[in-house]
């Protein structure tokens, strides 16, 4: 497997891995997902929206637009369904750039600007790992607040959505 169809098998896990977070998260209560259970960012609903911003202000600036992030805690939806329509809006915005990679554009150097205005250069390569790794290392804290709240664990593994989609 080439580097482009890494980065593309890995952004339709991501949605996949997304879906089946929300969809565990979908059975709590307003109060499940708003209790602070200890997490980086507190609460399930809270870690949600960090997840969607780190992506959104990534996605941006890759693509070179403004993305509207302030800081990392901004809570851009209050409400799961508005934010699972948002994260599956972002995911979908993330497949269809990951779709359009040549191993030219995987290879570019990506300028940009903090949230602060510090300027600063990243390969488009590293700027995807990052983003998928960071969306691991956030729904592995997810998982386990959700395991805190009764909920079933997750077989979030990449293969499991491998033999899903062969199956399918």
């Amino acid at each position: 497997m080439n580097t482009v169809e890494m980065f593309r098998k890995l952004a339709g896990f991501n949605a996949w891995a997304n879906g089946k977070i929300y969809e565990s998260c979908a059975a709590l209560s307003d109060d499940a997902l708003r209790e602070d259970r200890g997490a980086f960012f507190g609460s399930i609903l809270a870690t949600l929206n960090h997840l969607l911003v780190v992506d959104r202000g990534w996605i941006s600036r890759v693509e070179g637009v403004e993305s509207g992030v302030k800081s990392l805690d901004q809570i851009l939806h209050d409400d799961l369904a508005e934010l699972r329509r948002a994260r599956e809006a972002e995911d979908a915005r993330l497949i269809r750039l990951c779709d359009g990679l040549t191993q030219d554009s995987v290879d570019r150097v990506v300028s940009y600007e903090f949230m602060d205005g510090t300027p600063a250069e990243t390969p488009l390569d590293v700027i995807l790992i990052t983003l998928f790794n960071h969306q691991t290392h956030h729904r592995g804290q997810i998982h386990a607040m959700l395991t805190q709240a009764g909920r079933p664990s997750l077989d979030l593994d990449i293969i499991v959505h491998d033999f899903e989609r062969e199956a399918a």
